[in-house]
């Protein structure tokens, strides 16, 4: 094992310098913490105090990283930020696309929901809660067959025509999940 030979001051603000005040692993930075001088190869593995093996590290990255050769450290601050900004984009896309899906839901719920009811844009909110979710999960089709079968049976009763809806639709979900 190499004994460990004490870096002077001179060097160790070069170090800092020369990687911008800031911790090579995580991209920390002062005054939010204390930053050291760590070994790329560590001195227990032979590594000497050369500046070509010497990296600006915060304290926790540092104590935490000890001996550990950089072979496994963890990923550099613009592959972090690279991959930031992918699951920045990543997450609008999904977003954009449950977006439209709401909107489309929405459409078809008022549609359908129409339909079943007399009184025109005016639906109980679990009502359109649950037709979204029929349509979700039935499809637009399933949903709008289930929609015909209640009025033909339950034409004059709202509340009679949407709880037999509501049946169908239930049945024809336990039937996909192969419970009916």
């Amino acid at each position: 094992m190499t004994a460990r030979k004490a870096l002077s001051k001179k060097t160790r603000f070069e170090v800092f310098k020369r990687d911008g005040f800031k911790c090579m692993y995580c991209g920390a930075h002062p005054p939010a913490v204390l930053l050291q001088v760590d070994h790329i190869e560590p001195v227990a593995a032979g590594g000497s105090n050369d500046m070509d093996n010497l990296v600006t590290a915060c304290q926790p990255c540092n104590l935490g990283k000890s001996a550990t050769p950089l072979s496994s450290a963890p990923q550099s601050l613009s592959e972090k930020a690279a991959e930031t900004r992918e699951r920045e984009e990543q997450i609008k896309g999904y977003h954009s696309a449950m977006q439209e899906k709401r909107a489309r839901l929405d459409s078809e719920a008022w549609e359908l929901m129409n339909t079943l009811r007399s009184v025109k844009n005016d639906a109980p909110r679990d009502w359109m809660n649950s037709m979204r979710s029929f349509i979700d999960k039935l499809g637009y089709w399933e949903v709008r067959e289930a929609v015909e079968l209640a009025m033909a049976k339950c034409p004059y009763s709202e509340t009679k025509c949407w709880r037999y809806f509501c049946g169908i639709c239930w049945n024809k979900l336990r039937a996909a999940e192969g419970r009916g």
